[in-house]
């Protein structure tokens, strides 16, 4: 599991990511006491409000700013947006008005939006080997979910020596440092895209999904897994709370679970991809989220209830989203890959965004179980369209033919007229997933 840590660069690149990741956690904890500071009852209207506009500047922002740094060098892209967010946050004490806490979250999930997918695209050139790339996703997942469980601690415990102002002050040393970090890591080279205009740069990586299979395949996955999260991270207090009538110690257990479930299936993937495909992983993933969902909606409400289900549903996210790097760098080339990351973290954030507001309306309007009815259709529906998108014998390599190619294009050396087979990738000379024997056209 931490083989890929003996990689220098890896680990320096791990650790920045981790310092960043805490970082983020606390920022989440301040802000919400500082919307309760400056809103009052209203606290709970600004923090929807900036998590909804959070989304919206991951949905947006990523393959713009992607678009906007494809041609500049890629270290110093992460190291002025990891600045560029540490400025951004020490701003935020001294914020008097709630509508500039919508510009400044704004102004720093953008940055945020452009460096998290730009980071991801960097892994793949540094862990080449891709059991060593495997074992990176599963940490990188087992991050994710110790983070979740850390940063409400460590917030806990730094509010009792210091005021939530001085978490703004900590995360911005936290991004400072992982800046640094960075600027002290020798990135490998990359392969340059080539000159395109700022609209195609822009949505070349949604074109590659929306022309690949298994890229349109692990959209309906993204959403599947999407309604499973998004029931446990709107609904968990207020089925808690205000369902079973439990306290806070109780919603943190239930959490606990989930982030448990969530880690045992991360550590358990690059040994699962020994035996099973990618597809294969994601898609018992879906299905366990539909069955949990199920489950919920016919189960009484009970904490025993809870305490099943939760687990199960961290695992499923666990085993929807971790190797999903994986399935991104084999349907890309290396030059495409920013590209490619950048539409992925949009479309994976665009799923929450549609899931988050339907648990919490349906939850709120109709009662839990209604809830857990309504998100596990919608998980049904985005396993359906996954195996429908995504099928089980995909052939990677195809025979096809580029008529809109000279007979002496370098790319066509070894074919037959203009008739040849490879391992396909949507490029810039195969911008539809060829039928067997059929015509491709350009991107």
């Amino acid at each position: 599991m931490f083989e890929p840590l003996r990689d220098w660069r890896y680990r320096r690149l791990f650790s920045a990511q981790c310092i960043a990741l805490l970082g983020t956690g606390l920022t989440t904890i301040a802000l919400a006491l500082l919307a309760f500071e400056l809103a009052g009852e209203r606290a709970g209207v600004v923090m929807g409000t900036a998590l909804a506009i959070k989304m919206g500047a991951y949905v947006v922002v990523a393959p713009l700013a992607q678009a906007f740094a494809e041609r500049l060098p890629r270290r110093q892209v992460l190291i002025l947006l990891e600045l560029l967010r540490g400025v951004m946050v020490l701003v935020l004490p001294f914020v008097t008005e709630v509508w500039q806490i919508y510009v400044l979250i704004f102004a720093l999930q953008s940055a945020s939006a452009a460096f998290t997918p730009t980071l991801q695209a960097t892994i793949p050139a540094v862990l080449r080997e891709e059991r060593l790339y495997v074992k990176g996703l599963a940490l990188t997942r087992l991050t994710h979910d110790l983070e979740n469980l850390m940063s409400p601690l460590l917030a806990a415990y730094l509010l009792t020596l210091v005021s939530f102002n001085l978490l703004f002050v900590g995360t911005a040393v936290g991004l400072f440092a992982s800046a640094a970090i960075i600027a002290m890591t020798a990135l490998p080279h990359f392969e340059r895209a080539q000159q395109r205009s700022f609209a195609t740069r822009a949505l070349r990586g949604v074109k590659i999904f929306l022309n690949t299979p298994s890229l349109k395949g692990l959209t309906a996955i993204h959403f599947a897994i999407a309604a499973g999260g998004a029931m446990v991270a709107v609904n968990t207090v207020v089925y808690v709370q205000s369902v079973l009538g439990l306290g806070q110690r109780d919603v943190a257990l239930v959490m606990a679970c989930f982030g448990a479930g969530s880690m045992t299936v991360a550590l358990l993937v690059p040994h699962l991809l020994n035996h099973m495909k990618d597809r294969a992983i994601m898609l018992v993933g879906c299905i366990i989220t539909v069955v949990a969902l199920g489950i919920g909606a016919l189960a009484p409400q009970t904490l025993w209830s809870l305490l099943l289900l939760w687990p199960l549903l961290g695992a499923a996210l666990g085993a929807g989203v971790t190797t999903a790097g994986r399935v991104l760098i084999q349907t890309a080339s290396e030059s495409d890959r920013p590209a490619v990351f950048a539409a992925h973290f949009s479309i994976a954030h665009a799923a929450w965004l549609v899931t988050y507001p339907t648990a919490g309306v349906v939850g709120a309007w109709f009662g839990m179980e209604s809830a857990f009815l309504v998100l596990g259709i919608l998980a049904l529906l985005g396993t359906l369209l996954a195996v429908r998108a995504w099928p089980a014998r995909l052939a990677v390599t195809v025979e096809h033919v580029h008529a809109d190619l000279p007979l002496d294009d370098p790319h066509l050396v070894d074919a037959q007229g203009q008739r040849h087979s490879h391992p396909i990738v949507i490029d810039d000379l195969h911008g539809t997933w060829p039928m067997a024997g059929g015509r491709v056209e350009r991107l």
